[in-house]
Parts: C-alpha cells; structure tokens; sequence
C-alpha cells in the first residue's frame, strides 16, 4: 500500500481561484535550491491529503523564467506528494483548440532555454520521458470530464504543448513553426516542472486552459490575429482573454474536484503510476562515487536507492 498524497499546483487563474477554495495548515519548507514559489497549504479532501501551492508566488510576481521550480518539486515530496496535477494557461494553435477549452496534455516540445532542468548536477541521472505524463493520472482527469458537456466547457483529451521561455510570446514566425512541429499549445511553465517531478518520482499530469488563438491565425478580415491592435482595440482583446480565463479556471476547479472525488474513494488507483519508480533504472552514476554530501543533500528523491 502507498500513501497517496495528492499536490496541485496552480497557474495562471487557477492558482488564485483554488488558493481562494483551500483552507488548511501552511507549510514553508526550506530546500536545497531556496525557497519554493509560496507556502504549501495542506488540507483534506474526503480524508485524501491535499498540498496547493501557487507557482507564480503571492500576487502573480514571479514569471516563468523565475518560478523557482527545483525548489517546488523539491518542497512538495518532502511533504511525501505521490502526484501532482497542475493548471496553465495556453494559447492555442490549432483551430479546435477554442479559447474556454481545457486540454489534458499528452506529449510536450521543449523550447526553453534559461531554466535548470535536473536535480542531479553530480551524478548521471537519466529518468525515461518518452510519456511526459502520468497516464493514470491523465486517465482519471480525461474520464473525471462531465458525460454531456455544454459547448463552452469542451475537454480535450490530448495535446502537445510546446513550453517556450517567453516572458514575451512567439513571433508569427515562431507561432506557424510550432504548428509544423505538431504543437496544438503554446504555453510557458509546464518545464521543466514535469521533468522534474518525474526525476523526483512524483506522477504528474497538467490542465491546459486555453485563453485565446496564437499569433498563427488571421482574422476574418484575412489580418493575421498576432498585429498589433489599437490601444482600444487591445482593450477589449485583453478583456475577452481574462474572461476567457476565468471562465476556463471556473470550469478546470470544477474538473479537480471531480477527479479528487474519484482519487479519494479509491486512492490506490493512482498506485499503477509509472512514475512512482522513475529512478530505479535511472542512476547509471557508481552510487560509491556519488560524494556522500549529494545523497545526504537530496535525499527525499533517491535515498531507498542507496539502501538497497
């Protein structure tokens, strides 16, 4: 039996509207690489433990480059997080994708280029990636979607995110070269979050809230939707988006707290995760060469390997 342990981490729109919904005991945890975005808030769903953390940091200050992203997946298996689903925001590049969507993710392109990408700066650690996320996980989110859903409220149950650096967002360029690639997202926090949960062993799974169509796409008047609007223009277009965001957060809320309903009345389903023995093939390093401070310094992630 696994002592299941579910964290959820909360992007753009949702993080503040989850943070609104979770009462609990706030945990600030010191890790090797500094202080995680926020405090862990644990609280109880139906008996599951359940650990929120704000990527972004109290009021939206930190951008995607800065999320201290080590430092959160670090933090949430120190608590003893088994799984984690996660929130994002989105633009879409492809046409079915319509803004209010939300999208369980199943394959992601990386383009980032600042960001720390491993734990394991002192021993060779190759976790397999060839599926970013959790099938079990993914799998209850994807059959958590309502039966008859109203047409705003559509769930997708696969895409490829491209996770690019940003903080400014693609060129038309870049926007119609992802879509060659075969991305149908473009987002920019989902890596190495994902990456690293698998290097810490924690299943993880990602919910894609599409706010508005990428640069790629023309307009009905044939203009590419990526030119720059006037100021009054762009007024009204950065409100649709936020009401696109919220109305997307209010219904990926309502799609956790399914999926939590589910977990929580059979929490061992979440047992079959992969991702639980992501290292056990892992370590090609000589353990006997690896310093000693390193084990000691992450153990939380790899310990019961250097007990075997």
């Amino acid at each position: 039996m696994i002592d299941i342990k579910l964290g959820l981490i909360g992007g753009s729109g949702l993080g503040q509207l989850l943070k609104t919904r979770t009462a609990g005991t706030a945990h600030r945890i010191d890790t090797p690489f500094g202080p995680p975005s926020d405090d862990i808030l644990e609280t109880q769903w139906e008996g599951l433990p359940v650990y929120f953390l704000a990527r972004h940091g109290p009021g939206h200050t930190l951008n995607p480059t800065q999320v201290p992203y080590r430092a959160n997946i670090f933090a949430l298996k120190k608590l003893g997080v088994t799984h984690i689903i996660a929130s994002g925001a989105v633009g879409s590049l492809r046409e079915e994708f319509k803004p209010r969507d939300l999208v369980i993710p199943d394959q992601i392109i990386d383009k980032t280029s600042k960001r720390l990408g491993t734990f394991y700066e002192r021993a060779a650690v190759h976790v397999e990636f060839a599926e970013p996320f959790c099938p079990v996980l993914r799998r209850i989110l994807v059959e958590s979607r309502t039966p008859n859903p109203e047409p705003s409220h559509h769930i997708h149950d696969r895409g490829c995110y491209v996770c690019m650096e940003g903080p400014a967002f693609s060129t038309r360029a870049e926007s119609l070269m992802h879509r060659l690639w075969g991305g149908d997202l473009i987002g920019m926090t989902c890596l190495p979050e994902a990456k690293l949960a698998r290097e810490a062993e924690i299943g993880y799974a990602l919910i894609a809230l599409v706010t508005d169509y990428d640069c790629w796409r023309r307009t009905p008047d044939g203009a590419a939707s990526g030119e720059p609007p006037q100021p009054a223009e762009a007024a009204v277009l950065l409100k649709e988006i936020i009401a696109n965001l919220q109305a997307a957060s209010d219904n990926a809320a309502a799609l956790i707290e399914r999926a939590l309903r589910r977990i929580a009345g059979n929490p061992q389903e979440l047992a079959a995760s992969p991702a639980l023995a992501a290292l056990k093939l892992a370590i090609w390093s000589d353990k006997s060469r690896i310093p000693p401070d390193q084990v000691e310094l992450l153990a939380p992630l790899w310990m019961k390997y250097f007990r075997e």
